[in-house]
């Protein structure tokens, strides 16, 4: 017997029969409240915001046919940064101008950062309390054993033969064994892909990350024949208008933070560091996670390792893009250095996240305005560059590296460098990250109910066990 096809959801006071006619245009109005709706709503990493997207505008609401949400997805993927909050701001652009880019990009990042302020603040309050304590006991194995099923999930997808496999090697021995800066081995791979690309494109080879054949949920306000509107067309004097507004904005705001708190002064540095850190996130939020580590625990010392653990847990259970994980850096950072004075140490952390979450995204906005005119004049798909797959097989040593660095902060909490094994070992922390890793690959539980039952797990033992917290 044939498989059966189940028919899409119906759009809102949609009747059947309707399928052929698109649906009444959407006011600004109404894109603002969807858009404020989906920050609040958009967990399980970009897998699950790109699909809650799909499921919301091409199948249910039909704002966008499907071929139009892949062809500015493949876009979006190509990019570095967060491509879920990209995808939102290209399709709130697309519908609604420069308004509506930056209402859905604004909107989908919002929440969360209000969000992230408040759990970084009890964090700093309240981090040493027994019962947060506890819990903080339990999240932390379970945070390596996400890092560790990223690094497997990226993995399985991108080594596809031993070329790619070596060059995830040989970047792991590079910032595990050398300490190699984060940035030369993005751009090592590079070179080596685009070389790669040329003498054999069989293993370089790699298509858009969504290639998949389009289908048909009805007519749609944005549908594949759709004329591309006047503000979507490509011209160069627009290009070169948005540009000079970005560089102008990005330059108008570093120059402020500099006369105001000085060139070395920490929102600055903050500032200079995470547009760095905006231009190097290919492969997903993940892959820039080392080099945030680099900068913000070992550079600049804004937190410790313990710290940006706890930091990562935060964001993997609050909605909207994994990388808002630098409004907790930027908080604590802001927190830890004072940098208003000891008597305002919240405002200086709410300043300080504020600030870093801006600078992170401000590229992101700038490639959408910019680049999607021309992406627009063709809705043929994207494809992976060469350079790009090098660069992704790369980032899967960057991330293991990561997660062995978590693990062993996490088992021997009292160790150094200079003492790498010191202290006792933890054998129930072992034993929860063994729990939470089984959750993870073998049943497929979602990262937000293993990181709260590892928590709970936590609270319950060291209140059992009596274990003292600093």
């Amino acid at each position: 017997m044939g498989a059966m096809t189940a028919s899409p959801p119906r759009a809102q006071g949609q009747e059947p029969g309707d399928d052929a006619r698109p649906p009444q245009p959407v006011s600004l109005g109404v894109a603002f409240w969807y858009w404020l709706k989906l920050g609040f709503i958009s967990f399980g990493g970009p897998a699950g915001q790109i699909a809650i997207m799909h499921q919301d505008l091409v199948e249910r609401r039909r704002w966008i046919s499907d071929r139009r949400f892949l062809h500015a997805l493949n876009y979006c993927m190509v990019l570095p940064g967060p491509e879920a909050q990209q995808l939102a701001t290209y399709i709130g652009w697309l519908m609604h101008r420069t308004r509506g880019g930056l209402i859905a990009g604004t909107l989908f990042v919002l929440p969360s950062l209000f969000i992230l302020i408040t759990l970084s603040w009890i964090y700093m309050a309240f981090g040493t309390a027994p019962a947060v304590a506890g819990v903080l006991y339990g999240v932390k194995p379970a945070v390596t054993a996400v890092v560790v099923f990223a690094a497997w999930r990226i993995g399985a997808r991108a080594l596809k033969n031993g070329a790619l496999l070596a060059i995830a090697a040989v970047a792991f021995l590079a910032i595990f064994a050398l300490g190699a800066p984060f940035p030369l081995i993005i751009i090592t791979a590079g070179v080596i892909g685009y070389i790669g690309g040329r003498i054999a494109p069989n293993k370089f080879a790699a298509g858009g990350a969504h290639d998949a054949v389009a289908r048909r949920y009805g007519a749609s306000l944005i549908d594949d024949d759709t004329p591309t509107p006047p503000h979507a067309r490509f011209a160069w004097q627009r290009l070169a208008r948005i540009c000079a507004t970005g560089v102008l904005l990005w330059g108008a705001a570093i120059a402020f933070l500099i006369a105001r708190f000085g060139f070395d002064g920490t929102l600055a540095q903050m500032a200079w560091f995470f547009t760095k850190a905006a231009l190097l996130t290919f492969g997903g939020a993940y892959a820039v996670l080392p080099y945030v580590y680099q900068g913000g625990v070992e550079h600049y010392g804004w937190l410790t390792a313990t710290q940006m653990i706890d930091g990562l847990a935060l964001g993997e259970t609050t909605p909207g893009p994994l990388i808002m994980v630098v409004a907790f850096v930027g908080f604590v950072g802001g927190w830890n250095t004072q940098l208003l004075g000891a008597d305002s140490l919240m405002l200086a952390g709410c300043l300080a996240a504020a600030v870093v979450t801006c600078f992170t995204f401000l590229p992101s906005f700038l490639f959408i305005f910019a680049g999607a005119p021309l992406i627009e004049t063709t809705h043929g798909n994207l494809k992976f560059t060469a350079p790009l797959t090098g660069i992704t097989a790369a980032v899967v040593g960057v991330i293991v590296n990561l997660a062995v660095f978590f693990a062993w902060k996490v088992l021997w909490p009292r160790a150094s460098d200079a003492a790498p094994f010191s202290g006792a070992f933890e054998w129930p922390v072992l034993i929860l990250g063994v729990a939470a890793a089984v959750a993870l690959f073998r049943y497929r539980v979602g990262i937000v109910p293993v990181i709260a039952s590892c928590g709970a797990l936590g609270l319950i033992y060291t209140t059992i066990a009596g274990i003292p917290h600093p």
